[in-house]
């Protein structure tokens, strides 16, 4: 689905996931904010997914996997986008 993980995001979220102190097993989607692409989420969903219906608004960019449940369990917040290094 075209998403990706910078190694220190994904550092970060192993940092976290080693703080959380819930017993028993739970499970995480990791990944980036945005996608490795630059067309909008929307048009790469309709070209190769075109009978899938979105659940959940999908801005620009945005990663189509949901990283909403390690956000609000383990405070993982992307910080870094392959944006930030790419020249225009």
């Amino acid at each position: 689905m075209w998403s990706y993980i910078d190694a220190r995001d994904g550092a970060q979220a192993i940092v976290r996931a080693l703080g959380y102190d819930k017993p028993g097993f739970d499970h995480f989607v990791i990944a980036n904010a945005d996608t490795v692409m630059s067309r909008p989420s929307t048009e790469l969903m309709a070209e190769f997914f075109p009978r899938t219906e979105f659940r959940a608004p999908v801005d620009g960019t945005q990663s189509l996997c949901s990283i909403d449940k390690a956000r609000r369990l383990l405070g993982c917040e992307p910080q870094h986008s392959w944006r930030d290094h790419a020249s225009a």
